[in-house]
């Protein structure tokens, strides 16, 4: 008779829990169940939790925007962009959703959405420095550096030790030929942040400028150490292999950059420098006419267009 009577007092708890579980504690649940396979790189299992939450409550604008980081970790970009839209449309003023945007648009390939955003995001919250950091991204994208310098120098003005800054400000002082500057805020970067593989590859970039092939050869396979995972680094191995002898080696680690990013016009006009290096005229003009006539604004593209006219 006790039993029975627990069996029925544990169901009616069970029920009132159940009819107190309101539409805002599940979606909340669904909510943090995705957190957790984010955490977990499970991102298509926190898509999956994050449509739940979202089929519970469609103006959720949390769940918007972290399906939509979902999205941008799975490379799903137009995804991602869409969500990251969805949260803004709910809550305009919701600024994480407006950077990682702004980042979505950076990687498509859509710099001035991602300066609008940028501008946006600087007028929301004039002293925090991602506004500026975001900006500064879009415009060395589109090669305004002058530009790109002084917003990586407000930045820093709010955030004087971010080692993320320091090396994008040193990539603009490469850009802009001030190598020393450039040095200084690695050197500064690297007390920070001595595991960061984009300062050995800006290093390496540095010391092949300066003809240190060699140098530049070992700076760069220190980066490839830190990060195996980055096409731009192996990219710069094989240049930096076919100036110092190593001609198939370099083509190889062209070939697998090329793999990752096929429209990686720096790694076309390399492999067009191998096949000058390599006496085979036919394929150096194919390679480096296509690069040239994408952007002839690229380093090495136009000298070796023309040394490849004169091969024989």
């Amino acid at each position: 008779m006790k039993f029975h009577y627990l069996h029925l007092f544990l169901l009616f708890a069970l029920t009132t829990v159940s009819s107190c579980d309101s539409p805002e504690d599940k979606k909340g649940r669904f909510l943090l169940k995705g957190n957790n396979q984010i955490q977990e790189n499970d991102y298509a299992g926190a898509i999956r939790f994050y449509d739940e939450a979202l089929r519970i409550d469609e103006n959720f604008a949390e769940a918007h925007h972290n399906r939509g980081i979902a999205n941008y970790k799975s490379a799903n970009l137009a995804a991602a962009i869409q969500d990251f839209t969805n949260a803004i449309q709910i809550n305009p003023d919701y600024t994480d959703a407006i950077h990682q945007r702004g980042l979505a648009y950076l990687d498509q390939g859509e710099y001035y959405k991602s300066l609008e955003d940028a501008n946006r995001l600087i007028k929301s919250e004039q002293e925090d420095s991602r506004g500026y950091f975001l900006r500064g991204l879009a415009n060395e994208a589109v090669k305004r550096h002058e530009e790109a310098l002084n917003d990586f120098e407000t930045a820093l003005g709010l955030n004087p030790n971010n080692p993320d800054l320091l090396v994008n400000r040193a990539t603009i002082y490469f850009y802009l030929d001030r190598f020393d500057l450039a040095e200084n805020d690695l050197q500064q970067a690297l007390d920070h942040a001595p595991r960061e593989s984009n300062i050995f590859n800006l290093q390496s970039m540095i010391e092949f400028e300066r003809g240190e092939y060699q140098k530049a050869l070992e700076s760069v396979e220190k980066a490839i150490a830190l990060n195996s995972r980055q096409p731009f680094f192996y990219n710069n191995r094989g240049l930096y292999r076919i100036k110092t002898g190593e001609m198939e080696k370099g083509l190889e680690d062209i070939n697998f950059s090329l793999k990752q990013n096929p429209r990686n016009l720096y790694a076309l006009r390399n492999k067009g420098i191998y096949y000058y290096y390599a006496g085979q005229k036919t394929q150096a003009l194919q390679y480096l006419e296509e690069v040239y006539q994408k952007d002839a604004s690229i380093p090495l593209t136009a000298e070796y267009l023309e040394k490849s006219k004169n091969l024989n």
